[in-house]
């Protein structure tokens, strides 16, 4: 085992562990890093069976201020899991300041990872357009827990040459019978937009075209992804810097979706673009095809260089995953649900009519809830100080002292059938007309029970949750074949 991999293991101590595992804020039916800072997912992929879930990780540091690898979950049936090997560590010249984003593919039984390599120079540098490495690495495995040795695809110089050196989060996909690669990247005048890059054989690319919005929209596009449904091709990102518009844009950082033409070839103007997630922990999403042919997303429960806090950090840890949810295209929306599997974690239902200005305590706060408001506008108190309005067009969700500095959202919307929300120990993910519009955010309330009243009639079913079982990984071997 190499020092570097030694020190990025050190802190994973049992030790360490327990103290993480007591914090009375730790989820119950998310993933979170066992100690330190999780972030983007990562790899998501299918393969022999068995789910892939890797994600950015620096077990170092709570905050994140430290050298990130990839941290890695297996499951089956998204229930129980099975922490692996942390795969990637900042080993190699071309990631020593972490192992970065990235995706797998998986081919002729093959599974291959491709991330972002990280590295700072030493010198008087700005670090936007000198000074840093952002390469695109590679390695396979024929058993997705052993890797080879890293492989360097794209180094700076291989990028147009109007980008700065912000260039990163490989996303590729097999296409059109060739192989094709978006990465998120800024121009050297700070404009967001994406770069296509082509191969035959997933060793060596050709930069083929770039997709630029018709006005400038952010200065960075990251963590972009090529999704497929129903015969149409979408392009995911996450622009930073985009401006508040109205009610739209209001987180700093934002994620969402534009439409593209089906020729990567060439290169695209895009202009609509349809945000996915309202909430103030989201970022990051990844989406993969399983071989039942679902398009599940993953998305970061979390947001960096924001102004609000959380307190777990002073228990060694911070930002979970969200659940898996199902990707569909309905009236040229695409809509997001969890999957049919978290269903599993049901345990007890209590379904109930909500009378106005009565407070009810079915149950946990580690639930599911299913509302159908009986009316065009209602306020719902939920926990401790969490309030969601509805005005008949306008949606609220305020999270009062429970924020920790989250203050409210805001959703344009013509009509509410149904709130979806599913509650954990210190994070809600709603989900609204089965998906149309989601909104995701941890909260810190210290409430174990679900507390809920309305100004209004309300129809609801109520699911207490089980919790995840995760398995904590015994074999300290590393898993980079020689």
């Amino acid at each position: 085992m190499n020092q570097v991999r030694q020190e990025f293991t050190a802190p994973q101590t049992q030790e360490n562990r327990n103290k993480v595992k007591a914090d009375p804020n730790r989820l119950a039916y998310h993933l979170m890093p066992p100690v330190g800072w999780l972030n983007d997912p990562n790899g998501l992929c299918q393969f022999h069976d068995t789910y892939h879930i890797f994600y950015q990780y620096t077990p170092g540091n709570p905050t994140g201020q430290d050298h990130r690898g990839w941290g890695h979950y297996t499951t089956q049936d998204f229930i129980h899991y099975q922490e692996e090997n942390d795969p990637f560590v900042p080993d190699h010249f071309g990631d020593l300041k972490g192992s970065y984003s990235g995706s797998a593919l998986i081919q002729d039984d093959i599974m291959h990872l491709f991330y972002t390599g990280n590295n700072k120079l030493e010198g008087d540098y700005d670090y936007i357009n000198s000074g840093r490495i952002h390469w695109v690495m590679h390695a396979m495995s024929q058993d997705g827990f052993h890797f080879t040795p890293k492989e360097v695809l794209l180094e700076n110089k291989d990028y147009p040459q109007n980008l700065s050196c912000h260039v990163r989060d490989p996303k590729v996909i097999a296409y059109n019978h060739a192989y094709y690669m978006v990465v998120g990247a800024r121009t050297k005048d700070s404009c967001g937009q994406a770069e296509i890059f082509k191969s035959s054989n997933l060793h060596d690319w050709t930069h083929v075209s770039t997709i630029t919005p018709i006005q400038r929209f952010g200065y960075m596009w990251e963590c972009p992804d090529l999704v497929e449904l129903d015969g149409r091709l979408f392009l995911f990102a996450c622009p930073q810097g985009v401006d508040q518009v109205g009610y739209n844009y209001e987180a700093k950082y934002q994620n969402g979706y534009f439409e593209l033409d089906r020729n990567l070839d060439i290169d695209q103007q895009v202009d609509l673009f349809h945000e996915q997630d309202h909430g103030f922990d989201f970022y990051a999403p990844q989406t993969f095809v399983d071989q039942a042919g679902r398009r599940i997303l993953i998305g970061w429960m979390g947001l960096p260089d924001v102004d609000y806090t959380k307190p777990t950090i002073q228990q060694n840890w911070q930002h979970a995953l969200t659940l898996p949810r199902l990707l569909t295209l309905h009236q040229n929306k695409i809509l997001q649900y969890p999957i049919s599997e978290i269903e599993g974690l049901r345990n007890k239902h209590i379904h109930f009519d909500i009378q106005e200005n009565t407070i009810y305590t079915p149950g946990s706060v580690v639930c599911e809830l299913q509302i159908r408001p009986q009316g065009n506008a209602w306020t719902l108190h939920l926990r401790k100080d969490c309030t969601i309005t509805y005005d008949g067009k306008l949606f609220t969700l305020a999270l009062g002292s429970s924020g920790y500095g989250r203050s409210s959202r805001h959703i344009e919307i013509d009509t509410i059938d149904s709130l979806s929300i599913w509650s954990d120990t210190s994070s809600l993910e709603i989900f609204i007309n089965k998906g149309e519009y989601a909104l995701t955010t941890q909260l810190f309330d210290g409430e174990t029970e679900m507390r809920l009243s309305s100004d209004l009639g309300m129809d609801i079913d109520f699911y207490s949750y089980d919790h995840f079982e995760i398995r904590e990984k015994v074999d300290k071997e590393d898993p980079t074949l020689a």
